[in-house]
């Protein structure tokens, strides 16, 4: 059995005390490639966000296995692109956690950012300003980044969204030599087919869990139409509530954990069809 590289306590998250990831229990085993997936709205970025620390909980907790390097890619629109920066400045944002932001970089240093660089096939891009690239430049030169900061977990959000058919193939390789080399990747995507062509694993979000583990049982039609009629039935003017229903199981069984909604959402669905 894989040790967890991060646990799952009654975690919930939200932004002016309304819930925008709602009671979410288990682990995410170390080596683990999971897809966070769910229609807009259903929190996927948040959970980025919280686990990374950016966001609060407002209730429970997300634990982080001892020693773990963490490395965040968020989605290309949180980014400032006007700044002034070149390619090669911005790949070696990734050496700060061993060198600090204001430490010299060595030979091996340049040489990693050298390495990072040819392996996302943007070899002679160092000098390149960054607002100059394209979307699918820009999010290589990101993934160099990644690769530069030689991270045990990765958190990617929507790292395919506004890039081109080829550079999404060399991603989705990049990525799964991530898992080879038995660090945990979770990454946000929105291309079910693509999901389940490339990851073992998902979890599939509608502001709270609707089914959590391989990833052909989680997609499968039911847990899609739960998780639509989940998400149809929330009210975003609910304050925060407590758990409805919710197993309070931690084991590496999340399809057991999650297998649908709660009762209410369904009640919610029932009687916006008879009104």
């Amino acid at each position: 059995m894989h040790d967890a590289c991060l646990k799952f306590s009654d975690f919930t998250l939200g932004y002016d005390r309304h819930p925008a990831v709602h009671h979410l229990n288990g682990v995410v085993r170390q080596g683990s490639l999971t897809a966070v997936v769910g229609g807009n709205g259903s929190g996927k970025s948040t959970l980025m966000k919280g686990i990374v620390g950016l966001l609060r909980p407002m209730s429970g907790s997300c634990s982080m296995a001892s020693g773990t390097r963490l490395a965040y890619l968020p989605q290309q629109s949180e980014l400032d692109r006007s700044f002034p920066a070149r390619v090669i400045d911005l790949v070696s944002l990734g050496l700060w956690p061993r060198r600090g932001l204001l430490g010299r970089h060595g030979t091996k240093d340049r040489q990693d950012v050298a390495d990072a660089l040819m392996a996302v096939g943007l070899e002679g891009f160092e000098r390149r300003p960054i607002d100059t690239l394209s979307g699918g430049q820009m999010q290589r030169a990101l993934f160099a980044r990644v690769l530069v900061q030689d991270a045990d977990l990765i958190l990617l959000d929507e790292p395919f969204n506004a890039v081109d058919a080829r550079t999404i193939v060399d991603l989705v390789a990049l990525i799964k030599g991530w898992h080879g080399e038995n660090r945990t990747v979770m990454v946000v995507v929105h291309d079910l087919d693509l999901v389940r062509e490339h990851f073992p694993e998902a979890l599939l979000l509608a502001r709270q869990p609707v089914a959590w583990g391989d990833v052909h049982r989680t997609l499968s039609p039911e847990n899609l139409l739960r998780a639509r009629h989940f998400h149809e039935a929330w009210d975003a003017r609910a304050p925060w509530c407590g758990p409805a229903g919710h197993v309070h199981d931690q084991h590496h069984h999340h399809e057991d954990e999650y297998p649908a909604v709660s009762s209410i959402a369904v009640q919610r669905v029932a009687g916006r069809a008879k009104s």
